[in-house]
């Protein structure tokens, strides 16, 4: 049988993953991102998943639904790095993302996951400041702790040994970091 860590990373791709805390422009920068680079970008797969279930149930999440997330991000990222371009992939989030979120919320996150995590091939990761405004949504629910999830993200990195840029301002000022960042590792 293969485990979820030998499964989930095709290799000859950039991968360039936009980490941070919610509500931080990760999804804008990383739309911006794709179209610069002419490739695709990988949306979030927790948050269909989430408002799916929140329809049915009227649960947001649980500890039972970070691997079934993990996994389903990994398969979006596999399906549409056969489309990408320039051998660049821009994604969203990523699983060291969906790990973070389970400490912050559950105290641990599920062993396969976390066995998983030395195996990722990512290139860059673009680090969100939170000095954008909050925008609510049925799905984001913590406002008051955006400086402590930014902590923890700073935390996953350096504990993961993974390489990253911070990104702050406008989406052209982050722009004007990300770029450049990419643009060095593509010539490497």
């Amino acid at each position: 049988m293969i485990t979820f860590s030998e499964q989930i990373f095709i290799p000859k791709l950039k991968r360039i993953v936009l980490h941070g805390p919610e509500s931080t422009g990760k999804t804008t920068l990383a739309k911006a991102l794709a179209a610069y680079f002419d490739t695709v970008w990988v949306p979030e797969y927790a948050r269909p998943y989430l408002e799916a279930k929140m329809a049915v149930s009227g649960e947001i999440c649980a500890l039972e639904d970070i691997l079934p997330i993990a996994i389903g991000q990994v398969m979006l990222e596999n399906d549409l790095a056969q489309q990408a371009r320039h051998d660049l992939l821009i994604c969203d989030t990523d699983i060291l993302t969906t790990h973070a979120y389970s400490l912050a919320f559950y105290g641990e996150s599920p062993k396969a996951l976390v066995e998983a995590l030395p195996h990722q091939q990512v290139e860059l990761y673009i680090l969100t400041d939170i000095d954008v405004p909050w925008e609510a949504d049925a799905i984001r629910d913590r406002p008051g702790v955006r400086k402590e999830m930014l902590d923890l993200f700073v935390r996953q990195l350096k504990q993961y040994n993974r390489p990253y840029v911070k990104v702050s301002g406008s989406t052209e000022e982050r722009m004007k970091v990300a770029v450049p960042a990419i643009e060095a590792l593509l010539k490497s």
